[in-house]
């Protein structure tokens, strides 16, 4: 195996990818990182995503690890189109990247997609090449409608369920294998899609180790300029990320914990509508509590402070009303930082609450809300919960360790 293509087409993806951005979070990191990781056993890959801004160049190696391009192809209007409303055009971005492909001369082992629109430019153009293809959901159509709930009607208007539920199915029956970040997400092709299959393999993302570690006791770090001890969350700024879960059950911390704050980062620098809103609500939320001095909103955090946030929280909480896993709540976990997380998503069968992780159900206020006093209030726990987080990442999650087990995936199937 000399060279792979990964499929990646929304979103914006660059070689250093401001996350936050609009469809562009955990996904990103993960193909990226898995790509750098996969140099590391001498081979080469090229991520292909969609070219919608002139400014960009064609082709951009990663910056760090030229082994890895990122290689945008052309489709539609010059122009940012949201993941919902991608797959009117990528029928012409197929045709262009066959013709890249064969005007280059390259030659993929294997083409492997990522989310639903990946998935559908994988599995087609591997076919025009006769070559095997791959998949990885990332998130599954049918688990986000029946988490999102909402007026089913404007609901399939904003999401193209119908459409996606089609082409996932079609995906899952076209791929050689693929892979379910949980074991839970693989059972749900089961129970949403009717789908079995003996060539679902469990294969988690990863978290790089060597950015997010903890401090070593000669190490001297930049403080942020923060309001004293605080809680942390970092995510995408979406309706599906549960600030508001977060807001309510911080309203009782403070009132139990006089000294601590709340941060709340991530989203775009340039934000869309819907982050707007969720913004919105969350403001609306702070303002009716009367938490304007407690909670900060610190919208997009860059990559080179995201681990020195992690470190210098008193507890990080994600608390999402559905997430397919969870990365920064491993990266989290990886600075040695305790976490606090929903039982709502796959990120629960990666540690043991209680040992080296703290499960709640976030819509419960008063559960979440007792979760972060006790680890705010006994130190002594938290800091055996910090370590052993710590402990469980590097040694399941590092990239070099999803790394091997992606390349022994591939060759079971091929």
């Amino acid at each position: 195996m000399k060279r792979i293509c990964m499929v990646s087409t929304h979103g914006y993806f660059d070689p250093v990818p401001e996350l936050g951005r609009t469809d562009t979070g955990g996904q990103v990191v993960f193909v990226l990182e898995l790509g750098k990781a996969l140099t590391t056993y001498g081979i080469k890959v090229d991520i292909y995503t969609r070219w919608f801004d002139k400014a960009n160049k064609q082709i951009e190696p990663v910056f760090d690890c030229p082994d890895v391009r990122v290689i945008r192809i052309h489709s539609g209007e010059w122009k940012f189109v949201r993941k919902e409303d991608i797959y009117d055009v990528l029928p012409e971005l197929e045709k262009n990247m066959i013709a890249f492909i064969e005007k280059n001369n390259l030659d993929y082992d294997l083409f492997h997609g990522h989310y639903v629109d990946g998935g559908i430019v994988a599995i087609d153009v591997a076919f025009h090449f006769k070559k095997p293809s791959f998949f990885t959901a990332h998130s599954l159509g049918a688990w986000k409608k029946a988490r999102m709930g909402g007026d089913p009607i404007e609901m399939e208007k904003l999401y193209h369920f119908k459409h996606r539920i089609k082409e996932e199915k079609r995906v899952f029956r076209s791929v050689v294998a693929q892979t379910a970040t949980t074991a839970i997400q693989k059972e749900l092709f089961k129970k949403y899609y009717n789908f079995e299959s003996n060539n679902i393999e469990v294969i988690p993302p990863g978290v790089n180790v060597h950015i997010y570690k903890p401090l070593n006791k000669d190490e001297k770090e930049k403080q942020l300029n923060t309001p004293g001890k605080y809680i942390f969350c970092l995510s995408r700024i979406d309706a599906n990320k549960g600030h508001d879960y977060l807001l309510y059950a911080f309203d009782i911390v403070r009132s139990n914990i006089k000294d601590i704050h709340l941060i709340i980062g991530g989203g775009s620098p340039k934000p869309k509508q819907v982050e707007l809103e969720v913004k919105a609500k969350m403001r609306e939320i702070i303002s009716e509590h009367e938490m304007e001095d407690r909670v900060r909103i610190i919208g997009y955090v860059p990559d080179e402070l995201m681990a020195l946030y992690y470190r210098q929280a008193e507890l990080f909480v994600l608390p999402s009303k559905f997430e397919p896993f969870g990365m920064t709540a491993l990266e989290a976990m990886a600075c040695g930082t305790p976490v606090i997380t929903s039982n709502l998503g796959g990120i629960k069968e990666n540690f043991t609450s209680g040992k080296d992780g703290i499960l709640v159900d976030p819509s419960n206020k008063e559960e979440l809300a007792e979760a972060m006093i006790n680890l705010l209030k006994d130190t002594e726990f938290a800091d055996k919960i910090g370590k052993e987080g710590y402990k469980t990442v590097k040694e399941k999650f590092s990239w070099e360790a999803i790394a091997k087990r992606t390349l022994e995936f591939y060759q079971k199937y091929l």
